[in-house]
């Protein structure tokens, strides 16, 4: 195992800046994940992590050891592709055991080591078997498995389950949870998808246009979004965002509910809330719609579970409110949270 450190690095492409002085600190053991849209660095800077893309300034530490020289075969990392790079005449035995021949080991001791790789992933009996017979999950768990085989000190995931259906990129990600935790690897995931940043990481680094906009527990990012950008990106729906004076107030689609549908709660804030649209969800509803008041016309949503029976009919206002402690306030001209409430 081992600490991963980004400090101060940057990648240009010409005059493109793909990664921006980006200070990072992967702990030992931790699943830390990259979160954010396409083209904000994230897969750039897991690509200089592992030493296929040289930084244009800055420091690269593994395990104390500043790598920038290192090549990719010297730094003790494993790196798992979206597209999961298997090759395809060769057999998933092969496939596991292509790293162990590069490395050397002894031909002896490869079988030995590749069962166990595939045993931790379910594959034991896949072994003959080519990619091109494999189902999406099957092949992401050989790709898995090859990178497991050369005991790394390091995790490096990109992506890995996008190419996986809905159903199965959710058992994929208990599964992987599950097996990062047993064996205590450090691991670095990218992605874009919020729902498997919250479920699998330790921590979120919430990346924008080559920076990182914060880091923190999937608790942290939710419920304390530092700025707007992280407000609207984490959270489905997003949080809503409404323009007052020199500020914007923030509050999560399942905080807005109807006035006396709240229990054993402090001061609350009261919105007319005009509903333009019903979704039904089963367990949940979400109604869309705009405000009114001094919020006039700016659209918010709000979720409603299950418990909640107040008939909601579109075309028809409403009193909401929002407990006043779950209001969130950002500068306007900044969009950075602003820590104290706005006079």
């Amino acid at each position: 195992m081992a600490t991963v450190e980004t400090r101060g690095v940057k990648k240009y492409y010409g005059d493109v800046v793909a990664v921006d002085g980006v200070d990072l600190v992967t702990r030992d053991g931790e699943f830390l994940v990259l979160l954010g849209p396409s083209g904000c660095g994230k897969t750039t800077l897991l690509r200089m992590i592992a030493g296929f893309e040289t930084p244009t300034a800055g420091e690269l530490v593994i395990a104390g050891e500043v790598v920038n020289e290192l090549p990719p075969r010297a730094r003790k990392i494993a790196m798992v592709f979206q597209s999961y790079a298997l090759y395809p005449h060769m057999t998933v035995f092969k496939n596991i055991a292509f790293p162990l021949k590069a490395q050397q080991v002894a031909k002896a001791a490869i079988p030995q080591k590749v069962e166990w790789a595939a045993s931790l992933f379910g594959i034991g009996h896949l072994l003959h078997r080519k990619p091109r017979e494999l189902s999406g999950g099957e092949r992401q768990r050989v790709a898995l498995a090859r990178a497991l085989v050369r005991e790394p000190s390091v995790f490096l995931l990109d992506e890995p389950l996008s190419n996986l259906d809905a159903q199965l990129r959710a058992s994929a990600r208990d599964e992987l949870q599950q097996f990062q935790r047993r064996i205590g690897t450090t691991t670095i995931y990218v992605t874009h998808d919020q729902v498997e940043a919250m479920g699998l990481g330790d921590r979120i680094a919430v990346m924008r246009a080559g920076t990182v906009r914060q880091i923190g527990t999937p608790q942290e990012i939710y419920h304390e979004p530092a700025d707007t950008f992280v407000a609207r990106f984490v959270g489905s729906p997003p949080m809503n965002l409404v323009q007052h004076q020199n500020y914007v107030l923030g509050f999560r689609p399942e905080q807005f509910l109807p006035k006396g549908s709240q229990n054993g709660i402090g001061n609350v804030i009261n919105f007319p809330f005009r509903v333009t649209r019903v979704e039904y969800l089963g367990a949940d509803r979400l109604l869309y719609g705009t405000l009114g008041g001094a919020f006039t016309d700016q659209k918010v949503i709000a979720r409603l579970p299950s418990t909640v029976t107040v008939d909601i009919k579109p075309e028809t206002t409403y009193d909401f409110t929002v407990e006043d402690k779950e209001l969130k306030f950002f500068d306007k001209s900044t969009d950075l949270r602003i820590s104290a409430r706005p006079l």
